[in-house]
């Protein structure tokens, strides 16, 4: 596959699930029992699809950069210096049992710093003109080096990863909850198996 045709799957991807949490969001503010479905989806498999999201979002940039031979610019440098970071923040939460606010926290200052600059840099690529010449004129921030279907260039592509990443950390009940709750079904020290106990 070429850069063009990884990108159109990195877009549809992104579009998917896009639409997936704008339909999820309006469904819970129309109707209150999709709500309580939502956040039961959310609470069980939030952690892992954050993680699963930002490992793909990890891998998706080192294969544009190191196979498609796409240097980074210097934003890209910086969005990486968040998201990176993320696996490995949100895998160790998704093995602990009931999550942990300390690596949600973690996770919600990486992503909200990602996002401060990755806003920016789309900014800087949709209207060149507000770039004030900050980046490497080598590796400008305002290339295009792909548009997934039509649309996603790289670095939107990080706005849908970080986005998606900050509202499962932030509609994730699972560090709240008591010591005597239900286990989480990813929880690893867990005495009850996934699936409910054996008979």
């Amino acid at each position: 596959m070429d850069a063009t045709q990884v990108a159109d799957v990195f877009g549809a991807m992104a579009a998917m699930a896009v639409v997936g949490v704008v339909l999820a969001g309006i469904a819970a503010v129309v109707h209150p029992p999709t709500r309580d479905l939502v956040r039961e989806l959310v609470d069980e498999h939030g952690r892992l699809s954050a993680w699963l999201v930002a490992a793909i979002a990890t891998g998706g940039s080192l294969w544009f950069s190191e196979s498609a031979g796409f240097p980074p610019c210097e934003l890209c440098w910086y969005q990486r210096i968040a998201i990176y970071p993320l696996v490995v923040v949100l895998g160790i939460r998704a093995l602990r049992r009931g999550g942990s606010r300390d690596l949600r926290l973690a996770g919600l200052v990486l992503v909200g710093l990602g996002l401060v600059v990755n806003l920016w840099h789309v900014a800087i690529e949709t209207f060149p003109d507000l770039d004030t010449g900050a980046c490497d004129a080598a590796v400008p921030c305002t290339v295009r080096w792909v548009e997934g279907i039509g649309f996603f260039t790289i670095p939107r592509l990080a706005t849908v990863t970080l986005v998606l990443v900050g509202l499962a950390l932030l509609v994730d009940r699972t560090d709240r909850r008591g010591r005597d709750d239900e286990p989480h079904p990813y929880d690893l020290h867990s005495n009850t198996p996934v699936g409910g106990p054996t008979p």
